[in-house]
């Protein structure tokens, strides 16, 4: 099981605790997880990445063991400590404005 911590506006739409888990079958990556999450949750299919292309929405960045992950190819594997559940995938909401 991969754990997966939502921002308050998506725990919100998906009606969901804090932390989530998903099965992800095969290597755990970006992608994976994510694909795992919008079949879980499909009401937050387009709000982590773009209906189209995939890409990560710009508000939004993914870390996990401290390390932001947002830039890294959404194939390449995540660290060992989130593909056995003992750390967390965090999605987070950036903050914009002036």
């Amino acid at each position: 099981m991969i754990r997966v911590v939502l921002p308050p506006p998506l725990r919100l739409l998906a009606q969901t605790a804090t932390e989530i888990t998903v099965d992800v079958a095969g290597p755990v990556t970006q992608r994976s997880v994510l694909d795992a999450v919008e079949r879980r949750y499909p009401m937050l299919k387009g709000t982590l990445r773009d209906h189209d292309t995939q890409r990560r929405r710009p508000l939004v960045r993914f870390f996990a063991c401290e390390e932001d992950l947002s830039s890294e190819p959404p194939d390449a594997p995540l660290p060992n400590e989130v593909a056995t559940g003992k750390e967390p995938f965090l999605v987070i909401g950036a903050i914009a404005g002036g």
